[in-house]
């Protein structure tokens, strides 16, 4: 998730992204500085497997380079400057630490988008120097494999082992990850200003999915294989604010803008599965919307300072009893009502409500959340704009309240933890948060995207070769 306001600033801290990769093993941060990599295997200590200082002409490692055999060269022709050496602390994830030396403040990038693919070594980046430019790269070798420009800038970028995916306002282009070339541009696209859009991460069922328009709810859902359309769900009546498929491909979680419903549809059938209701009071902002990993949670976090987590189970239909109460009598008068109640005042009675919440240290900070399983037990993870990575239990059987296990800052400050805030500072609203749009050259009006730099002549920078990486990845080509 993009933390960075349109002057590119993000207030106090030095995040201007954070997003968790696509088994929710690791977390990468884009900052003012560079960007890094933390494992998220243990609770106690946040192990930061990754870390650029300086991004350079390149991708930021030592050994950074360009090839002159594409017709159209996207790199700097600078010199690079000379670099502190790599240094290897295990065979796993490993501790890589790049800090380019001979380079003035203003040629830093901030990295504005940072996505890690699974656990390997390839990654994408976007900075805010250069909106318009993807470059792809090996970090842990320090190599730039290739990269594009387009002709605006760039909002998103989503992959899984089949497909990279790049998000404009107005368009969506599908790469094939195993040589980065363009196979399908989807133009004219409603405006998507915030790039809103998801990948599905299973190579089963790959399928895409974005706004099918900007006034109302609807979901459009691609299929990347077979580069064509699968589906146009009509999720909300108002437009869409968050997107997030399951791990299988077969769900796909929907939110608008009013941020008060959230809705489960089968993919690519589109049918309406589960339908859960975050609040009734106020409207909010929804920031992020996230499965677990068996698809039996989904969690919801907004600009409030709550996250609702659902559970994902269909009702067992039970023998009818009489009610022996007045709450229960009450109840099944109520149920019998809703025949003859309007449609908004019976679907009330039908929604699902939250199996567990969490109460955020914070409110009107944009925020990501990812549902993961860490040393054997439940976990909500939260990071946050305010440089801050929060860790819950959850109680896989009783649900509840969560509790915060640990926090972890993010972007290497030492300030002190945030504080609890005072009940009635939680109303504050979202303050919109979106990069600056800056205006970059060397685009083809005709294809829209530039770039593959090096691919025709050295494709083995795009094979990952570390044995021990998982999941693996194949990038050879025929």
């Amino acid at each position: 998730m993009n933390l960075a306001s349109q002057s590119g600033d993000a207030g106090g801290s030095q995040l201007l992204f954070a997003n968790f990769n696509q088994d929710n093993t690791s977390l990468a941060v884009g900052t003012k500085s560079g960007y890094k990599f933390f494992s998220l295997s243990s609770v106690d200590k946040l192990e930061q497997i990754y870390e650029c200082n300086r991004v350079g002409p390149c991708c930021g490692g030592p050994r950074c380079r360009s090839s002159s055999a594409s017709p159209v060269s996207l790199h700097s022709q600078a010199q690079i400057p000379s670099v502190l050496p790599m240094t290897d602390a295990d065979d796993g994830d490993r501790l890589h630490t790049v800090e380019l030396k001979q380079r003035s403040t203003a040629d830093t990038e901030d990295v504005c988008i940072v996505e890690r693919l699974f656990s390997s070594s390839l990654v994408a980046i976007v900075s805010l120097k250069a909106p318009r430019k993807l470059k792809v790269c090996h970090f842990k070798k320090g190599t730039e494999i290739c990269n594009y420009s387009y002709s605006n800038t760039i909002l998103a970028v989503k992959l899984n082992r089949q497909r990279l995916i790049v998000c404009l306002e107005e368009s969506l282009y599908i790469h094939n990850i195993r040589d980065m070339k363009v196979l399908h541009t989807i133009r004219e696209t409603p405006p998507n200003p915030s790039g809103l859009c998801a990948l599905s991460i299973s190579n089963d069922n790959c399928y895409l999915a974005y706004p099918g328009s900007a006034t109302i709810g609807e979901v459009q859902v691609f299929d990347t294989v077979n580069l064509r359309a699968a589906n146009m769900i009509p999720a909300h009546d108002s437009p869409l604010a968050a997107l997030a498929f399951d791990a299988t491909g077969t769900k796909l979680a929907t939110a608008s803008e009013k941020g008060t419903v959230i809705r489960v549809f089968s993919i690519p059938e589109g049918q309406k599965l589960f339908e859960f209701r975050r609040g009734v009071k106020r409207c909010v902002s929804i920031c992020s919307l996230a499965f677990s990993m068996d698809s039996l949670y989904l969690s919801a976090s907004s600009n409030t300072e709550t996250v609702h987590i659902f559970k994902l189970e269909t009702q067992k239909e039970k023998p009818a009893e009489e009610p022996t109460t007045w709450g229960g009598y009450l109840g099944k008068v109520l149920m019998a009502s809703t025949t003859y109640l309007p449609s908004q005042v019976t679907e009330m009675f039908t929604q699902g409500r939250a199996f567990a919440t969490v109460r955020l240290p914070f409110c009107g900070h944009k925020n990501i959340c990812a549902l993961a399983v860490i040393q054997k037990i439940p976990r909500l993870l939260v990071a946050a704009a305010d440089g801050y990575l929060y860790m819950y239990n959850l109680d896989p059987q009783e649900g509840g309240e969560c509790t915060l296990t640990k926090q972890h800052r993010l972007d290497g400050s030492t300030e002190p933890p945030n504080e609890i805030l005072e009940q009635g500072s939680h109303d504050r609203p979202l303050v919109a948060q979106t990069y600056s749009a800056a205006v970059s050259k060397g685009y083809c009006e005709e294809q829209g995207a530039v770039g593959g730099v090096g691919l025709d002549d050295d494709l083995s920078d795009l094979r990952l070769e570390e044995d021990n990486e998982q999941p693996p990845l194949i990038l050879e080509t025929e």
